[in-house]
């Protein structure tokens, strides 16, 4: 496993040391005491997400105000670009964000701390998408900041208006959000 950092230091891509010959390939998805050793980071994962989008499919971007959730996200069907968005009021990358391509092929992970607001682009016919959380999920928690906040300025390099669901359309400016101290 190797850590490579991103332009926010706090979210991490995880690169698997893959195995692989004719017959196919194995690698170990996670390994706590890895990931502790090069990244600091102690983690109790409590929950397991697997999505499948379409094509040009957005999702995000997403949080809990309360019961935040750290994630490793991954990909094992398809292509994304996966994004994160500080949202800490006090940390000096606050309204940053960074992003990473996911992939089946590439095998990448990505880090993605509690105090972060997170989303996804279907960048292929279909994706699975696959996270841990270190939180549990509770909706009447659950944020969703607008995906094209111009404060914000992500370059999703979407080909196409992206799909979005209803909560999507309705998130809010980075401006009008509830953000983390």
């Amino acid at each position: 496993m190797k850590i490579i950092p991103t332009a926010i230091p706090d979210v991490m891509v995880v690169e698997p040391t893959v195995f692989g010959d004719a017959r196919g390939f194995f690698f170990e998805s996670f390994n706590t005491r890895r990931f502790t050793e090069l990244t600091g980071i102690t983690t109790n994962f409590v929950q397991d997400n697997h999505s499948r989008s379409a094509r040009n499919v957005l999702r995000g971007l997403h949080y809990q105000i309360q019961h935040p959730q750290g994630k490793l996200v991954r990909v094992t069907a398809g292509e994304v670009l996966d994004i994160a968005v500080d949202i800490r009021k006090n940390s000096p990358t606050f309204g940053k964000w960074t992003g990473t391509v996911l992939s089946a092929e590439n095998k990448l992970q990505m880090w993605i701390p509690a105090g972060f607001a997170h989303g996804f682009l279907v960048r292929s016919e279909y994706a699975e998408f696959l996270y841990k959380t270190t939180d549990y999920w509770m909706a009447e928690h659950e944020r969703c900041i607008l995906w094209n906040d111009p404060a914000i300025g992500i370059d999703w390099r979407a080909e196409v208006a992206p799909l979005l669901s209803a909560k999507d359309v309705n998130g809010k400016l980075l401006a009008d959000a509830e953000v983390f101290p």
